[in-house]
């Protein structure tokens, strides 16, 4: 690692990073390069990392041979990991979120079974319930895909599959580009090996007309093809 690098991993918290990169004479312009800049930095190297150590892979693997996936992740990693939920979920059965509030980490570490796969979003500053849930569930039994920001992070040792993603940023907020972008290539990896993947989309496409849920002006929206009233599809 870097001296850069190491001088951001001691920015802590967002006042921290605040103080440290907005300064009162910095301009709009400016800013945005950076933020450019080091997100661009912090994808690229996120990709290379993970092309060579086919770590999200693996970890793909893991949750396609699961029999029940759960996703957690508190804080701003709640948003990652419904962001990973909702892909899964498509293609994918037996898809759990644990928010907390429809399903408790209580709930799942009552019955886990070695079939069973915890994905945990966990970055810095490393939510106390998303590292208990882990240990929990590991020691429980069940296989553990951490999706982290560092390989010395609290549950690194801990997974089964563990993915590092780079935050690196030029904001007070750490990077979400490259975590955004592993819950990207984590569904579509698992979704390309899925027995009955192609399927159920289908499914939800004809669910989605009888439902009514999207407005069939708009031309990317599922069609049904014997109503003329509705726009196509693109090819």
């Amino acid at each position: 690692m870097n001296s850069t690098a190491d001088h951001d991993r001691t920015l802590a918290s967002p006042n921290d990073r605040f103080g440290e990169r907005f300064k009162a004479s910095v301009s709009a312009s400016s800013v945005q390069a950076q933020i450019i800049a080091a997100e661009s930095r912090s994808l690229a190297t996120t990709f290379s990392e993970l092309e060579n150590t086919g770590a999200a892979a693996k970890a793909a693997a893991l949750i396609v041979g699961a029999r029940r996936k759960f996703i957690a992740g508190e804080g701003k990693s709640a948003v990652y990991a419904g962001l990973l939920n909702s892909d899964l979920s498509a293609t994918l059965s037996n898809v759990f979120l644990v928010d907390g509030r429809a399903l408790s980490g209580v709930t799942i570490l009552t019955d886990v079974r070695t079939t069973d796969v915890l994905v945990v979003f966990s970055m810095r500053r490393y939510r106390r319930e998303s590292l208990r849930l882990g240990q929990l569930f590991k020691q429980a039994g069940g296989q553990l895909v951490v999706v982290t920001d560092s390989v010395d992070a609290p549950l690194a040792s801990l997974a089964d599959a563990l993915i590092t993603v780079h935050t690196g940023s030029a904001s007070y907020a750490d990077s979400p580009t490259a975590v955004a972008a592993v819950c990207h290539l984590l569904s579509a990896l698992t979704s390309s090996s899925a027995k009955g993947a192609r399927r159920r989309l289908a499914d939800r496409d004809d669910l989605a007309r009888a439902l009514d849920l999207y407005d069939p002006t708009y031309p990317y929206a599922p069609t049904n093809p014997d109503d003329p009233t509705q726009a196509s599809e693109p090819a």
